[in-house]
């Protein structure tokens, strides 16, 4: 998986850059459910009333509340408020703001930092309990005692608490918050708020707007920060769709280019289909895979982690119900990974099969209609396509079963909050909008979980994926460039040495070229020709390396072929294979293949020699006519003739023909040969046949059987020296035509 991470570097500025947006996003999430809690405790439950420094205060009131200050908390409260009255200015605004204005003097808070609120709120808070709970003592006794705002002596009035030392007055003020604590800090704060807004309505405010403007205050920072979430989410999105698609696009090239350097040894390993699939199917899957790591994996962990410590913040007494939520939660992700990865990594060689049947169907349709073999073919891609579709839904069910669980984990989670949560509202130990808010908590943990249950699904398979595309990236090509590479003279002369060379395929049980030794000349052509399976087009493949000799040594002008470079080796080399193939474009395109640089008058020269022109001018197109893929457009003889014509353009010291002529007539072949003779030159031809009448004529005629050189020499020669080719020639031609 490093090798696959590895892709990752160039992106890490993008990564962290969308790391950071989540984190962001994150925190703008769990920030909601606060504000909902304050809007529906703050807002609506206390009127708009904060249970923060009171912001007005009247002049009576403020008094009997400095009864149980100290000089320090005097003074510093002081120092918070303005006293209004009559005389102020302004004072036309603030009475009505403050009705109580018309008849005595009111302090209203100062403009503070969120500090000096705080501050004054907690060293206010006593005071107000113990002011508002002597009120209701001297107004009435009887429902005071009953609210358990009893403070152990007989109080008619204020002034029995001023005649009171101030440690005394300090000692019941410390009494009075002692019993309210007992019932826990939700119940401070109510009585607080319930003080603070009695006084509120002393003083004539208006308690509707007051509330209203809270509503609308909390409720535009929710929007603003739903807002920036959303912008964060596009962001990250974006982000994480950019480094996906390029770093997918990254592997793709690689493992592409990988291929382009495999010998034929890495294309027996893996099957062409296979290596399809790698570069498209299984990339893809790791493109998916990469956007939803960016995308979920930061983000649910620390979603679950901040909805964990927000939850506890507000309700730590349960605390165990999302504990046992969490643990049932991760022992179903457990098992839906142990279940399903080995599914998974089944669901891609299936995919790598299905992909093999159609190939091979769709490319031996003209076969399979010949031989009316469509229900074999159908049986054999049906097989393929149900045993995929079977593993494929046993994983969608395993899919399909954990929603519902999930979903049912999330039902019975709201079920206990709300069972527990009752409860506690009932006997006043939480509030309302907390109780939401912990519900709203639970809710982001649960959905975190689900999002790395969705990462536990997508990772088994692009496990899979990765380690199928990681198996090519670290295939090691067997034939490999040497480091200190020789060159070749210029310009090469093209001579061509085997000297006992030997060959066996990978894997296979006897060598298929056995203590090969002969040299080809430049200006001549040596011919090899042998029954099939003798090891012509094997013995020819050795010389552009595409499979590396076991034993002995080919050499060019002298030089090893292994102390070459491959690209220098086989810019040397014309090359027409035995199985011709044609590139989706045009004939010119196709020509310019293997010299980009050929102008009109070469591309005509090589066109007429490969005997093409006419077919070509034919054509109301010309060279501009369209090649379809694997050029299926053209006829097998007009496929083999434009081969041989980008074979020439070339213009190497090296022409190999692998069974070039098979696909043309008699007359054409002949035609061809003679001008192909006039334009070799100095040129080394080598010719793979099993046409006695294409070889006749060549310098050096070489006689393969099983692998071995039984025969060498011209056709006069070896008609008298070589059973072989004898049998061979009276095979396909009359005596009289041999001589």
């Amino acid at each position: 998986m490093v090798r696959i991470v590895k892709y990752a570097k160039p992106y890490v500025g993008m990564i962290l850059f969308a790391i950071a947006l989540l984190f962001a996003q994150v925190n703008l999430d769990l920030l909601l459910p606060d504000y909902m809690s304050n809007i529906v405790d703050t807002g609506i439950q206390h009127g708009g009333v904060e249970s923060s420094a009171p912001i007005a205060y009247s002049q009576e009131q403020m008094f009997y509340t400095s009864l149980f200050w100290d000089n320090e908390t005097e003074s510093m409260v002081f120092g918070y408020y303005t006293l209004l009255d009559n005389s102020s200015e302004n004072y036309d605004e603030y009475v009505n703001d403050y009705p109580l204005l018309e008849n005595q003097s009111v302090y209203v808070l100062n403009n503070l930092r969120r500090k000096d609120k705080t501050d004054l709120y907690q060293n206010m808070t006593k005071a107000i309990l113990a002011s508002f709970a002597i009120n209701q003592i001297i107004l009435n006794p009887e429902m005071a005692i009953e609210r358990g705002f009893d403070i152990g002596f007989n109080i008619t009035s204020w002034d029995n608490i001023t005649t009171l030392p101030l440690s005394v007055r300090s000692m019941i003020a410390e009494g009075i918050y002692d019993s309210f604590s007992a019932l826990g800090e939700s119940w401070i704060d109510q009585i607080t708020v319930t003080a603070i807004r009695a006084e509120y309505i002393s003083v004539g405010m208006d308690m509707d707007k007051l509330q209203r403007n809270y509503i609308l205050r909390v409720g535009a920072f929710m929007l603003l920060f739903t807002l920036l979430s959303v912008v964060c989410t596009i962001f990250v999105g974006y982000f994480a769709s950019q480094v996906a698609a390029r770093m997918a696009r990254d592997v793709r090239y690689d493992v592409f280019e990988k291929v382009e350097g495999f010998s034929s040894t890495e294309f027996d390993k893996y099957s062409t289909a296979s290596l399809i699939t790698r570069s498209t199917n299984d990339v893809t899957q790791l493109q998916m895979v990469i956007f939803f790591l960016i995308r979920l994996v930061a983000f649910a962990p620390l979603m679950g982690i901040g909805g964990i410590i927000r939850a506890l913040g507000k309700a730590q007494s349960m605390w165990w119900i999302i504990a046992l939520a969490v643990l049932i939660l991760i022992g179903l992700v457990m098992i839906t990974f142990a279940v399903g990865y080995p599914k998974f990594k089944s669901m891609q060689i299936l995919i790598d099969r299905l992909n093999l049947v159609a190939r091979e169907h769709l490319s031996g349709i003209m076969v399979i209609r010949a031989f009316n073999r469509q229900k074999f073919e159908e049986k054999r891609f049906d097989k393929a396509n149900l045993d995929l579709t079977k593993v494929t839904l046993f994983t969608n069910r395993i899919i399909v079963i954990l929603m519902p669980m999930m979903m049912l984990i999330m039902n019975g989670l709201t079920i206990g909050i709300i069972w527990v949560g009752g409860h506690e509202i009932a006997d006043a130990t939480m509030q309302v909008g907390d109780l939401m808010a912990f519900l709203t908590y639970a809710m982001q943990i649960v959905m975190s979980f689900l999002m790395i249950s969705v990462m536990f699904i997508i990772l088994p398979r692009a496990s899979v994926s990765a380690t199928r595309i990681r198996e090519v990236l670290n295939t090691e090509p067997i034939i490999n460039d040497p480091i200190k590479p020789k060159t070749f003279s210029k310009p090469p002369q093209g001579l061509i040495e085997f000297r006992n060379v030997s060959f066996r395929y990978p894997k296979g049980e006897e060598d298929a070229l056995h203590s090969i030794s002969f040299t080809a000349k430049p200006g001549e052509t040596t011919a090899l020709i042998g029954a099939t399976g003798s090891g012509k087009s094997t013995l020819v493949n050795l010389i552009p390396r595409f499979y590396d000799i076991s034993s002995g040594e080919i050499l060019i002008d002298g030089i090893d072929i292994r102390d070459i470079t491959q690209d220098d080796l086989r810019k040397q080399i014309g090359y027409v294979p035995q199985k011709n193939t044609l590139f989706s474009g045009t004939i010119e395109s196709n020509m310019r293949y293997a010299n980009e640089n050929a102008d009109q008058e070469l591309i005509q020269s090589v066109i007429e020699i490969a005997q093409a022109k006419q077919f070509i001018e034919s054509s109301s197109e010309g060279f501009s006519r369209a090649i379809s893929q694997g050029g299926s457009n053209v006829s097998g003889g007009q496929k083999q003739r434009l081969s041989i014509a980008r074979a020439l353009i070339r213009q190497s010291p090296i022409l190999i023909f692998d069974d070039s002529f098979s696909a043309l007539d008699f007359k054409t072949d002949a035609a061809l040969r003679r001008a192909l003779k006039k334009y070799i030159g100095d040129c080394t031809v080598l010719i793979v046949t099993q046409r006695v009448s294409t070889v006749m004529y060549a310098e050096q005629i070489i006689v393969l059987e099983e692998g071995k050189i039984v025969g060498k020499g011209t056709h006069n020669e070896l008609l008298k020296t070589c059973e072989t080719y004898r049998e061979i020639a009276f095979s396909q031609l009359k005596e009289d035509a041999l001589s």
